[in-house]
């Protein structure tokens, strides 16, 4: 017979025969942030024609309130950008669902995660992609995205500490680049770690506006072509550089 009121909550959420005064206020918290992350890929990227499996199923698994600061947790699921610090945001859920989804990752690529933060965009793709070696300049969010990724399971991500525009060449080439955050234009050492026949994309500002760019690289080259509308703060070593003039 199917169990019903908070006896049936508590065995479906994996909290056992415990009464609902032990456990009860954990397994809610579990309970409100799995309904809001489905609400995010119901409302949010489901709409915006984001149906592959893989991406959706990620998101719906990766507790995404886990990859933010403490006090934006209750906002971990709005659809806006999230600070991470003055420069640093966590890409709106629309916004990096469609890139994911114009990336098309598959399980045997590796892909190189610039500006990973606190390391959620890492977690999402690393249940798509075999390996994923995420770059973050920021020593303390490099630490603590380490701290978080391997506790929730994402053993197949390695964080470096390292300056964004220079990647990770060490382990490249890569299948897939991916950017959090927006540029105005991406250094060469980043396209060389892409592999012929690879794919990056980044959301490019022109002043305030900003649109999201997938690039292929065909003999050496990437070809790109423009995909949606996106903004976010242009990340450190992706700025164009402006000759000063009289």
């Amino acid at each position: 017979m199917r169990k019903t009121g908070a006896a049936w909550l508590l065995t479906d959420l994996g909290c056992g025969k415990k009464s609902i005064t032990e456990t009860g206020p954990k397994c809610l918290g579990m309970t409100k942030f799995s309904t809001r992350r489905t609400m995010m890929v119901d409302t949010q990227v489901r709409p915006s024609d984001v149906t592959k499996f893989p991406i959706i199923e990620a998101m719906l698994t990766v507790e995404r309130e886990n990859y933010v600061a403490d006090n934006l947790r209750e906002a971990a699921y709005a659809d806006s950008n999230l600070s991470l610090n003055a420069e640093r945001v966590v890409l709106e859920p629309r916004s990096f669902a469609k890139m994911l989804d114009a990336l098309d990752i598959q399980n045997d690529e590796l892909v190189l995660d610039l500006g990973c933060g606190l390391g959620y965009s890492s977690a999402v793709i690393a249940r798509m992609a075999e390996a994923v070696v995420a770059v973050e300049a920021d020593a303390d969010l490099a630490a603590e995205a380490q701290t978080i990724l391997s506790s929730n399971g994402a053993d197949n991500v390695a964080v470096i500490e390292a300056p964004l525009a220079e990647g990770a060449a060490k382990f490249g080439p890569y299948d897939v680049i991916t950017l959090q955050g927006a540029v105005e234009v991406i250094p060469q050492a980043i396209i060389d770690q892409l592999k012929d026949g690879g794919r990056i994309a980044a959301i490019f500002m022109e002043g305030a506006l900003g649109v999201v760019r997938v690039g292929h690289k065909v003999n050496g080259t990437v070809h790109w072509r423009m995909s949606f509308n996106a903004t976010a703060p242009i990340l450190v070593g992706f700025e164009e550089n402006r000759a000063f003039a009289l």
